[in-house]
């Protein structure tokens, strides 16, 4: 009983949804319209709208937060400008005189607190619930993005040490929420459920970007923190008030749907919080799997999240403050993509009976491989910033296509430990949010064409190997190790 085949899960992949209904008498799927599961998603992705906003508004107000301003702004590009001039209104806030390496360091300092609480996340958010985890978890990112204006003033080291306990209070965000979707995501509505909830990630990105630099221009650039600061706050009362750790515990929900939820997950849930299997878990290769594609994943997906507006305004000659809803078309695809390849991929999953892995894999496939290839081509665009902009876009966009690919897989593989194993893969992705945008700027020190296109080609490459070996190596169904049977002494 305890062992399986591959052919053996891989069968039981493509029927267990049948069998389970005729062994539980019936599962009555519960409607998604006002259910508390959908609820959970669409709160949820409020709640990575903030994460996300809190994560990249800074890289907006930093242009504010500088002096001569005015003259780095005139500074040449290699295509000619396509900015007007815009007046600058009077502002009482500080500037500061920050060399390029401060600034490098107060904008990378997040990902240092970041990667620290991602697998312990996993561990207490399986251990003792993830509401309270990722709620405080966020909320203290909201304090601290609060408190940014006045480490600003106190000096470049507060304002680090600041932006690292953001990153420490948001690394826990992830896992947490993939150890909650184990208790509250049905098998076959995973892809719905968690592109919904994840793709607040893209959308925080896509308004924070282009409001940022409005609200620089006619505030001033201490109000980008408040303002986003707020919106994070009135997220964790709700939070607070809706959000329950399980079904079973939450106070407004059916009874059909409760019924619902619990029935379909009785078989893939190990029956106990307290054993782990770190062994078993480290020696898996469907893992390491995941961690490859994270990884590879990232490592492009960082670069052009810190990188885009410098190669837009070195490069293509527009300025981010001026052409902010330029800079957030690409996170806009990958938002529309990643919540329609979610409803395709449970559709395939539960209408076509398509089997797990085969749908995990194809969509890892489409969404890594096809930005690599139009991350090239971009690169080879010259100054037609049209197509430029057309091509990362579509880069971007077909990214979020893997939204229902490895980025999910960990729910396939191992429910119960979904939190820890995100925590595993997501602090190996971090790491090209640290070194990426290094590595690509010490490449491209002159800003010419032919050294973006080094960058664009050493990501594509990257992105390329985490899909191939994702699909050799990437499995479907829930591991052995996965679910504890009652121990016999």
């Amino acid at each position: 009983m305890m062992e399986h085949s591959a052919s053996d899960s891989e069968t039981e992949d493509h029927v267990q949804p049948l069998l389970r209904r005729k062994d539980t008498g019936e599962i009555q799927k519960a409607p998604a319209c006002c259910s508390s599961r959908y609820g959970l998603a669409f709160l949820s992705c409020y709640g990575f709208f903030v994460a996300y906003a809190l994560r990249v508004n800074l890289s907006v107000a930093m242009v504010d937060m500088l002096k001569n301003r005015t003259s780095a702004n005139s500074s040449s590009s290699v295509c000619p400008h396509h900015s007007s001039p815009v007046p600058k209104h009077n502002h009482t806030a500080s500037v500061y005189d920050w060399d390029s390496e401060t600034q490098g360091w107060i904008l990378g300092s997040f990902f240092y607190g970041y990667i620290l609480t991602q697998i312990p996340g996993g561990y207490l958010a399986r251990k003792y619930g993830a509401k309270w985890l990722l709620g405080i978890g966020i909320l203290c990112t909201v304090i601290f993005t609060l408190l940014t204006p006045v480490a600003a003033d106190l000096g470049a080291g507060y304002l680090i040490a600041v932006r690292v306990l953001e990153g420490i209070g948001e690394g826990v965000s992830y896992p947490a929420m993939h150890a909650m979707w184990a208790s509250w995501a049905p098998p076959l509505e995973r892809s719905r459920l968690l592109t919904i909830s994840y793709t607040g990630a893209q959308l925080g990105t896509v308004v924070a970007l282009p409001l940022s630099g409005q609200i620089c221009f006619y505030l001033d650039w201490t109000y980008v923190f408040y303002i986003f600061g707020v919106v994070g706050l009135l997220w964790f009362v709700l939070w607070a008030c809706l959000v329950s750790n399980t079904p079973s515990s939450h106070k407004r929900i059916t009874e059909a749907e409760k019924t619902y939820i619990l029935a379909s997950l009785k078989n893939e849930l190990s029956p106990t919080t307290d054993y782990i299997p770190w062994t078993s878990i480290l020696k898996s290769l469907p893992l390491w799997a995941i961690v490859v594609a994270h990884f590879s994943y990232n490592w492009t997906f960082y670069t052009l999240l810190t990188l885009l507006p410098t190669y837009m305004n070195d490069v293509l000659g527009f300025s981010i403050q001026q052409n902010g809803m330029l800079s957030a078309l690409p996170y806009l695809g990958c938002w529309l993509l990643a919540l329609l390849g979610g409803q395709l991929a449970d559709f395939l999953r539960e209408k076509c009976f398509m089997r797990t892995v085969i749908v995990r894999k194809a969509f890892t496939i489409v969404g890594m491989v096809g930005p690599a290839v139009f991350l090239v081509v971009a690169g080879h665009t010259g100054c037609n910033y049209i197509l430029a902009i057309a091509f990362l876009t579509i880069s971007s966009a077909l990214g979020g296509i893997s939204a229902s690919g490895f980025n999910i897989n960990h729910l396939d593989i191992a429910p119960s430990y979904a939190g820890i194993l995100l925590g595993i893969t997501n602090t190996f992705a971090t790491i090209p949010g640290m070194v990426g945008p290094v590595i690509a700027r010490s490449l491209t020190k002159s800003n010419t064409i032919p050294e973006w296109q080094t960058v664009f080609y050493i990501s594509a490459a990257i992105n390329i190997f985490g899909a191939v070996f994702f699909t050799i190596f990437g499995q479907g169904t829930v591991q052995p190790w996965a679910v504890q049977r009652i121990n016999i002494q």
